[in-house]
């Protein structure tokens, strides 16, 4: 069972997954974000993926976290996101030792308070208004070069400032956000054709490819 709650932080989420006997994993869709789970072995980072990947994690184990949307990874993290990007890598390979173990210590009897605590202590007096406004105005439809000059960049620049910040550039970022407001879109209920409209598509089998190239499957075998 998979739930997901507001945390009270600003672009973070809390969600939990509960294992069932017959859960045969998930695919996890690609959305920018990057994850910090807690299960019984410690903390896992999920970072940000280009493209659905398989995952049974939660098949094995109840799981605790918290979902940093684009550009809040890695203030809490430390690490740049492209360094994350499309792994999976133990808390403690990019974090040091002895911290870690506190926080799986203190996660072992409230996990999402521990994250939760974590995560406000590396946000406070972090000014993440960049790259939320970055994320928002591609996802809005914005061409690069566009977002790149409200910011007063170069489209080089926003490119690197986008792979530290996102795990990938502005373009990629751009068809993920895309990608998912589509997805979104799709279920509730819209027809396929004005959902491709709306988000820009070029036409019904442009989004089409697109949801095939970043799923690996079918609009409406993700809505099934």
């Amino acid at each position: 069972m998979y739930r997901e709650a507001a945390s009270g932080i600003p672009g973070v989420l809390v969600w939990t997954a509960t294992r069932t006997a017959d859960s045969a994993g998930t695919s996890v869709l690609p959305d920018g974000c990057t994850d910090l789970i807690w299960h019984e072995d410690g903390l896992l980072v999920a970072g940000p993926d280009t493209r659905a990947q398989f995952s049974d994690l939660g098949t094995r184990r109840d799981l605790t976290a918290v979902r940093f949307g684009p550009g809040v990874g890695p203030a809490v993290l430390g690490v740049d996101a492209a360094e994350l990007r499309d792994a999976r890598v133990p808390l403690d390979h990019i974090r040091p030792g002895a911290h870690v173990r506190r926080l799986v210590s203190d996660a072992e009897s409230d996990p999402v308070g521990a994250l939760l605590r974590e995560t406000r202590r590396r946000l406070d007096g972090v000014d993440r208004s960049v790259e939320t406004g970055i994320a928002a105005q591609l996802g809005a439809g914005a061409s690069v070069a566009e977002v790149a000059g409200s910011a007063g960049w170069s489209v080089r620049r926003l490119h690197r400032h986008a792979l530290r910040a996102y795990g990938y550039g502005p373009k990629t970022l751009a068809r993920v956000l895309r990608f998912r407001r589509a997805v979104g879109l799709a279920r509730t209920g819209r027809p396929f054709a004005d959902v491709a409209a709306e988000c820009g598509f070029s036409d019904q089998a442009h989004l089409a490819r697109e949801v095939r190239a970043l799923s690996g499957t079918t609009l409406g075998a993700l809505l099934g």
